[in-house]
């Protein structure tokens, strides 16, 4: 009776999941009047064009280049920073070791509204305001924090003895780290590399303030001003169909990446 109750549940959940990307996908190619008039019937013509308005005439193409440009330029600077960070925090004692890492901790407790107004501030007196590197530097503060705190997990977990070998072998602080310890926490980055990719993706709070010119707007800020649009030109497809292509890159990179994701979990439970 208990697995039978688990399995229900499990089966509900993964419904719940799949049922609302299947239908969102299946209105993705439906005429305007059969998503209102039939929601849940198949299309009876397949609109891939609704594809072709989002990403032209709704901004969403240059929207999905825009937040591609700002996820991949963060994590290319913010994982060697956060990983250098984690990497002392977790193998060096010094004094103010435990009060720096408590202050990285620190900084996931506060929500960035609450700082958003001198923020925005800061950034026009700095002439980045409206810009993608802008963007950029803010995301790459604020994710440092829950970068650190993953990966500061990690590099407890790696053996003491390997970097005191390397180091008996010639190499020196830096050359151990980056020659030896990170590749060992490999998997540690490819984690904290995913979750942050999809939290910067989804981003809407920051770019909405930061980003207000249309050219620079990204996916989020792109989706909801095609949502405000679309009500009053009533072209559902395209907006189902813009729902579609931010939904996708994050389905594809979990896709690509679940084995090691579930590796990696696995791996720190069993540590735990």
């Amino acid at each position: 009776m208990k697995r039978f109750l688990s399995g229900a549940f499990l089966l509900a959940f993964t419904l719940s999941v799949l049922l609302p990307l299947l239908w969102a996908l299946m209105s993705s190619v439906k005429p305007g009047s059969e998503i209102l008039g039939q929601p849940w019937a198949l299309p009876s013509v397949l609109r891939f064009d609704n594809y072709g308005r989002a990403w032209g005439e709704a901004g969403i193409g240059r929207a999905f280049l825009n937040s591609l440009m700002v996820t991949v330029g963060t994590l290319i600077v913010l994982l060697p920073i956060g990983a250098m960070a984690a990497y002392v925090l977790a193998k060096y004692a010094f004094r103010g070791a435990k009060a720096l890492l408590a202050t990285f901790l620190g900084g996931m407790m506060f929500p960035h509204f609450l700082v958003i107004v001198p923020l925005f501030l800061l950034m026009r007196d700095l002439r980045m305001l409206d810009t993608v590197y802008g963007l950029i530097v803010v995301y790459i503060a604020y994710s440092l924090s829950f970068t650190v705190f993953v990966l500061v997990g990690f590099f407890v977990n790696l053996p003491d003895e390997l970097a005191e070998a390397a180091m008996l072998d010639g190499c020196g602080h830096a050359a151990t780290f980056w020659k030896v310890m990170l590749p060992l926490a490999r998997p540690g980055l490819i984690v904290v590399g995913i979750f942050d990719a999809i939290g910067l993706w989804n981003e809407y709070g920051l770019a909405l303030v930061l980003l207000p010119s249309e050219a620079n707007q990204t996916l989020p800020v792109g989706i909801a001003r095609l949502t405000m649009t679309q009500q009053y030109q009533s072209d559902w497809g395209a907006l189902f169909a813009g729902l579609v292509i931010v939904m996708l890159p994050v389905l594809v990179v979990y896709s690509f990446f679940r084995e090691k994701i579930h590796e990696t979990m696995l791996a720190g439970a069993v540590k735990g």
